[in-house]
């Protein structure tokens, strides 16, 4: 399994809209709204690097309302 984290950028009054989107999604743990440089993280996880972009990450981008996305992908050192 791959674990990431996933920084989204919202169009203005879109923030609550993805958020309840993005609940939905298969393979999303945890989404929360925030204030400051991002408007929403989402803890994501899929079962290789090609499962978390083609699924999980692409499904966030393609949401009505996202702008931008930045993933942090986790590494167990």
């Amino acid at each position: 399994m791959v674990n990431a984290g996933v920084l989204i950028n919202c169009a203005p009054g879109k923030t609550k809209s993805v958020v309840e989107a993005i609940r939905k999604i298969s393979g999303v743990h945890m989404v929360q709204a925030t204030f400051g440089r991002v408007d929403a993280v989402a803890m994501i996880e899929g079962s290789d690097l090609d499962d978390l972009a083609n699924t999980v990450v692409s499904k966030i981008r393609g949401l009505d309302g996202v702008t931008a996305t930045e993933t942090l992908i986790g590494a167990n050192l």
